[in-house]
C-alpha cells in the first residue's frame, strides 16, 4: 500500500529520519571539534588576503583617477569583495567532490550501500556541521573586518533586500553542495576525476564572480550577447556574484526575484542530477577497492 502523508507509517519514518539526521549532525560537529585548534587557525588565515585585495584595488583606482569600473566605484568594489567572501563561506565545498570520487575508488562507499543511511544525506549533514563550526569560529573575525571596513559599505539595505540576500546565501550553500556532489558522482564512471575537478575549480574561481564582478565582462561582445551575459547564464554566479550584487543593490526589483527563481531552478536541477547519478552509478558499481 502506498504510504501517504497522513498515514502513521509516514510519521514513524519521518521521526526515524530526523533522528538519523540529528545523529549525523552531532557526530560531524564532534569530529570538527577534535582538531579545533588547526580548524580555527586555518579559518583565521583565510582573512589575510583581505588586506591584499584592499591594497590592490586602491592602487588600481588611483591609476585610473578613481573612475568607475564596470559600474563599481572603489568603495563599492572593496565592499563587493568582502561580500563575496561571505557568499563563498556558504557555497564553497572544499574537497567534497574529490572525497566522493575517492570513496568510490577505494570501496569505502560500500558501507552506505549496506546500512540504512543515505550517502547524499550523510554528506549533506556533514557539510552542514562543518559550516556551523566554521560560522561559529568566523563570526567574530567577520564582524571585526566589516566594522573596520564599514566606510566602504553603503547604508544598510531594506528588509526586502535582506530577505533576498539571506535566501541567496542559503540556496548558494545547497547549490554548491549538490553541484559538487554531482561532479563527484562521476567517479562511478571515471575513477580519476582530478583533472575535471581542476578545470571546474578554475572556472568556478573566475566565473562565480569571486575575483571580480561579472559586469566587468559586459564589454566583451559575442555578437548579440556579451561574455557577461553568457557567464551570468551559468549557475556559478550564484556562488559568489549574485548574493554580493543583491546586497549592494546592483540587482533589484523584478530582476532580483527572477534571479532567485532561476537560482532555485538550478538547485532543483542539481538535486535531481546528483540523485540520478548516484542511483545509476550504484547499478554499475563493481564493489572494488577496500
Amino acid at each position: 500500500m502506498t504510504e501517504t502523508l497522513a498515514s502513521p507509517s509516514f510519521f514513524v519514518s519521518l521521526r526515524q529520519r530526523l533522528r538519523i539526521w540529528q545523529t549525523i549532525l552531532n557526530i560531524s560537529i564532534a569530529e570538527r571539534l577534535v582538531y579545533r585548534g588547526d580548524f580555527m587557525l586555518g579559518t583565521l588565515m583565510r582573512f589575510l588576503p583581505i588586506i591584499t585585495q584592499i591594497l590592490l584595488w586602491t592602487s588600481v583606482f588611483a591609476a585610473i583617477n578613481n573612475k568607475t569600473i564596470g559600474g563599481y566605484g572603489q568603495q563599492e568594489l572593496i565592499a563587493y569583495y568582502l561580500l563575496t567572501m561571505v557568499a563563498r563561506a556558504f557555497s564553497s565545498m572544499p574537497g567534497l567532490a574529490s572525497s566522493i570520487a575517492r570513496s568510490i575508488r577505494d570501496g569505502s562507499v560500500k558501507k552506505f550501500l549496506t546500512q540504512p543511511v543515505d550517502w547524499l544525506e550523510f554528506l549533506l549533514f556533514s557539510r552542514l556541521a562543518h559550516k556551523l563550526v566554521y560560522y561559529t569560529v568566523a563570526t567574530l573575525p567577520f564582524a571585526l573586518v566589516f566594522w573596520l571596513c564599514g566606510d566602504y559599505f553603503p547604508p544598510l539595505p531594506g528588509w526586502e533586500t535582506w530577505v533576498a540576500f539571506i535566501l541567496s546565501l542559503v540556496m548558494g550553500f545547497a547549490l554548491g553542495f549538490f553541484l559538487e556532489a554531482t561532479i563527484g558522482m562521476l567517479g562511478f564512471w571515471f575513477l580519476e576525476i582530478s583533472s575535471l575537478l581542476f578545470v571546474y575549480m578554475l572556472f568556478s574561481f573566475f566565473l562565480s564572480g569571486h575575483m571580480f564582478p561579472l559586469t566587468f565582462l559586459d564589454t566583451v561582445s559575442l555578437g548579440i550577447f556579451s561574455l557577461g551575459d553568457l557567464v551570468r547564464a551559468l549557475p556559478l554566479q550564484y556562488l559568489a556574484y549574485f548574493p554580493a550584487a543583491v546586497y549592494l543593490g546592483k540587482i533589484a526589483g523584478p530582476e532580483l526575484w527572477q534571479g532567485l527563481l532561476i537560482e532555485f531552478a538550478w538547485l532543483v536541477f542539481f538535486i535531481i542530477a546528483s540523485r540520478v547519478a548516484y542511483h545509476r552509478g550504484v547499478r554499475r558499481y563493481s564493489a572494488y577497492g577496500g
